[in-house]
């Protein structure tokens, strides 16, 4: 088991959820499922692992300010692979316009 990433809710209303998450070397968000389309922005350059209830693990190297997105459903843990400090926002989008 990790220790837990700080996230901090940014913004928060009806149609979207803006949450930083900091991590120390080794800390992760817990296990949970994403509800909801969502936008990650990297505030840092860093490594991350992803990990997925059946043991499978992806690492993937984010870069500061560049974006990538995913859709709902996802369940996984992701943990700060490298050994400095990391930072991204996460952008839940609770509501699409139609």
């Amino acid at each position: 088991m990790t220790t837990k990433a700080r996230a901090t809710v940014q913004h928060e209303d009806e149609r979207v959820r803006v949450t930083r998450w900091d991590f120390e070397p080794g800390t992760g968000t817990g296990r949970h499922v994403h509800a909801y389309d969502y936008v990650v922005v990297p505030v840092t350059d860093g490594r991350i692992s992803v990990r997925t209830p059946r043991g499978e693990v992806s690492e993937s190297e984010l870069r500061a300010g560049e974006s990538y997105a995913r859709p709902a459903g996802a369940e996984h843990e992701v943990v700060n692979a490298g050994d400095r400090w990391l930072a991204f926002v996460e952008i839940e989008l609770k509501e699409s316009r139609g």
